[in-house]
Parts: structure tokens; C-alpha cells; sequence
């Protein structure tokens, strides 16, 4: 999973060295919380938070297919 979000984060930013993801287990279920560079968290988000929910679109579409438990997406700079 954190592979897939790599793969659509990156190309969406001008600094994608600057891209991380870290996991974090909660209860039931996972949070993968996307750290980008302060100038790219618009970019991540969109208009009107556009970006960020299709990105969640395709990350809960997955996640429902490989693993039990809820799936939460966190962006931050």
C-alpha cells in the first residue's frame, strides 16, 4: 500500500525526495500519513480537496481487496 501511494503522490509534486509515508496502527485500522513539502500540500490536496479524495478513492478501493480494517489517509507538511 505504501508503494501505491508513493506512486500517485510523486508525480504530483516538484519534490518528490521530500515525499514520505509513514504507518501507523490504530485499533482496527491503519493510518498512512503522507508527508510532502509545505509548497506541495496544495498540489496533494486540490481543489476543493479534489486530489485528496480520489487519492483516497483508489487507496480504500485496494485496501479493501488485500486487508481487513479501515484504511485512513493523512496528509501533513
Amino acid at each position: 500500500m505504501k508503494d501505491l501511494i508513493l506512486a500517485i503522490v510523486k508525480p504530483l509534486v516538484d519534490d518528490p525526495e521530500n515525499v514520505r509515508v509513514n504507518i501507523r496502527h490504530e485499533d482496527e485500522r491503519t493510518v498512512y500519513q503522507v508527508s510532502v513539502h509545505k509548497e506541495d500540500v496544495g498540489k496533494i490536496i486540490g481543489k476543493h480537496g479534489r486530489v485528496v479524495k480520489s487519492i483516497r478513492t483508489i487507496v480504500n478501493a485496494v485496501a479493501s481487496s488485500q486487508q481487513k480494517g479501515k484504511i485512513q489517509l493523512e496528509i501533513v507538511d
